[in-house]
């Protein structure tokens, strides 16, 4: 198959191979969805049939699908000093305890269920490779580009972008399908990306990946 042409913010150009690209779908926990975490619930929440489309285009053209959570211990012996001095682990809430392993909220919300075949990462912390296989699991596939969706888009999000980044994978951010509890740190996170010639990749809408899968769909129809 020929690679896909996203044209990104920037006026610039994201191609890739599905056969060594991941979509990397970013903690779509049901407790962080939920009414009164923020005044962008409503954001959040809008960006989940966004995300359900762009799983399935992944899936049409199928890239791998990976899908995180960030994930602690029951026993919160996987907390380190830090984390605990930000006291949310294991706060009770209307879900359970948030991120803990096994609480209702932990699980994933109906537009980002994994199918079985696909991976789950659980990680204790924001970015996705660390202390996790997902490096591994990589390199295991031929994977060297990514695209990334989910929440929150200055966190875990980003935090994965940095590390993917250090890494040398080639990174697409689809902004629509990212979301924070407040707009403006999603912006400041997108423009960050694009800061310094572009130092952490790409940035595009869904509609245009959604443009770039539809125009090699089309070429390959008329190839057959």
């Amino acid at each position: 198959m020929s690679k896909v042409s996203v044209q990104c913010r920037g006026d610039r150009t994201y191609e890739f191979s599905p056969a060594q690209t991941a979509l990397v779908v970013i903690d779509l926990q049901k407790e962080f969805f939920v009414e009164g975490l923020g005044e962008c619930f409503d954001e959040m929440r809008a960006i989940l049939p966004r995300v359900k489309r762009l799983i399935a285009m992944a899936r049409e053209l199928n890239c791998k699908v990976i899908h995180t959570r960030e994930s602690y211990k029951a026993d919160l012996s996987d907390v380190d000093a830090y984390r605990q001095s930000l006291d949310y682990v294991g706060k009770p809430g209307p879900l359970g305890r948030f991120c803990i392993l096994g609480e209702p909220g932990h699980e994933f919300v109906e537009e980002g269920q994994p199918l079985p075949d696909e991976t789950v990462i659980d990680k204790a912390s924001f970015g996705a490779f660390y202390n996790t296989g997902l490096g591994d699991l990589l390199r295991q596939d031929g994977i060297d580009h990514l695209i990334l969706c989910g929440v929150t888009t200055q966190a875990c999000v980003h935090s994965t972008l940095r590390e993917a980044v250090d890494r040398g994978y080639w990174c697409l951010t689809v902004a629509d399908c990212c979301a924070a509890l407040e707009a403006g740190m999603h912006d400041a996170a997108l423009d960050l990306i694009a800061g310094e010639g572009h130092l952490f990749g790409w940035v595009a809408e869904l509609e245009d990946v959604a443009s770039g899968v539809a125009s090699l769909q089309a070429s390959n129809a008329n190839q057959d």
